[in-house]
């Protein structure tokens, strides 16, 4: 497991033509910290926590991740970062449909030239954790909305990232499969000792969260 890193946030502006989404965002996320960030839409939860992924960058402000000044980093320093240490689960699961369960893990390793022998059985030993060692074999048709998400979850954690990021990860579960995954959260933190930043719109499992912040127009408020 690589090293667990905080996050810090100072001052983060964002625009996209004359419309302001960021207004000068701090944040500060400790190791090992599941945070949920909630809030009205358009708020810019999901623009600051791309920033923080670095898929997007910063017209202003600083993002330091662990001892990495990411704000600082070139595109190709970037794309090597965030393939080794960030791990990304997205409302809609993203999965390659013309792959199986494990292909579909497996993509992040190999994309980080690890040896398949390894990836193979790093991807076998997350579904089966996933409960979802029986499903390996089987396309994403094939599999329900929350195994889909589950495999999404595994193939997140591939390169044994130190930073989780969701994004409305539970949005398209039903109530039961979204709990599940809720708790897989907390399981995998007390597991691996990730760090997670989560996007959510479910009051219940914001409450369930080490902290949580309400964006509003721009700003964290609380």
């Amino acid at each position: 497991m690589s090293a667990n890193y905080s996050v810090q946030c100072t001052n983060i502006h964002k625009s996209y033509g004359s419309l302001e989404i960021l207004k000068g965002v701090d944040l500060t996320v400790e190791n090992g910290e599941i945070i949920c960030i909630v809030g009205p839409s358009g708020a810019g939860k999901s623009t600051l926590l791309h920033i923080i992924g670095t898929l997007d960058k910063a017209d202003k402000g600083h993002v330091v991740i662990g001892d990495h000044p990411i704000s600082q980093y070139n595109d190709k320093t970037l794309s090597a970062f965030r393939n080794k240490h960030l791990g990304f689960i997205f409302q809609f699961h993203h999965l390659l449909p013309e792959f199986t369960a494990i292909e579909n893990v497996c993509i992040p390793g190999f994309i980080a030239k690890t040896s398949e022998k390894v990836v193979k059985q790093r991807a076998m030993e997350l579904l089966d954790f996933l409960g979802l060692g029986h499903r390996s074999s089987h396309k994403p048709s094939e599999l329900s909305g929350g195994e889909q998400q589950r495999v999404a979850v595994a193939r997140a954690l591939i390169n044994q990232p130190s930073l989780i990021l969701a994004d409305e990860p539970s949005g398209n579960l039903d109530t039961k499969n979204a709990a599940e995954l809720h708790d897989l959260f907390f399981q995998l933190r007390k597991e691996f000792g990730q760090t997670f930043i989560i996007v959510t719109h479910n009051e219940e499992f914001a409450q369930q969260a080490d902290r949580t912040l309400t964006m509003k127009d721009g700003l964290i408020i609380g």
